[in-house]
């Protein structure tokens, strides 16, 4: 169980990168009047899912009831930031689908594909589900 939380972990954290990457390259950070996202919103979520995962591996080799359940409890808040960055990406996504003529304030977020975003959110609730169950030694 430890290992498949580990490589949902991992898929979820590379599209997570990715959709950093694009946030960054559209001008995230430098747009925060533009974007519904503010960096200490977008960057905690990413630090504390990092630090969580490197805990993850350390309980895998250690072997630590003790690091499983501080990885699952650092995932409670990675999670409550990601559906609140959900709840905000959800407006942006529809202004794009009604086909708005390009404006210089378009959201960095804007530019999120649609299957990353739904990939990143089912791995992470499959992650979450895997890791519970792990440290409930299930």
């Amino acid at each position: 169980m430890g290992i498949a939380a580990l490589v949902t972990w991992l898929i979820t954290a590379v599209g997570g990168f990715y959709l950093l990457y694009t946030w960054i390259s559209n001008g995230g950070p430098r747009k925060p009047s533009a974007s519904r996202f503010r960096p200490a919103l977008i960057f905690s979520h990413f630090a504390l899912a990092a630090i969580g995962l490197v805990l993850w591996i350390i309980y895998l080799i250690a072997d630590s009831d003790v690091l499983a359940w501080v990885a699952f409890i650092l995932l409670v808040p990675v999670a409550l930031l990601g559906f609140a960055m959900l709840r905000r990406w959800l407006p942006t996504y529809r202004a794009r689908a009604v086909a708005e003529a390009p404006t210089a304030d378009v959201p960095a977020e804007r530019h999120f594909p649609v299957a990353v975003v739904g990939g990143h959110g089912l791995f992470a609730v499959v992650t979450v589900v895997l890791v519970l169950l792990a440290a409930l030694e299930v």
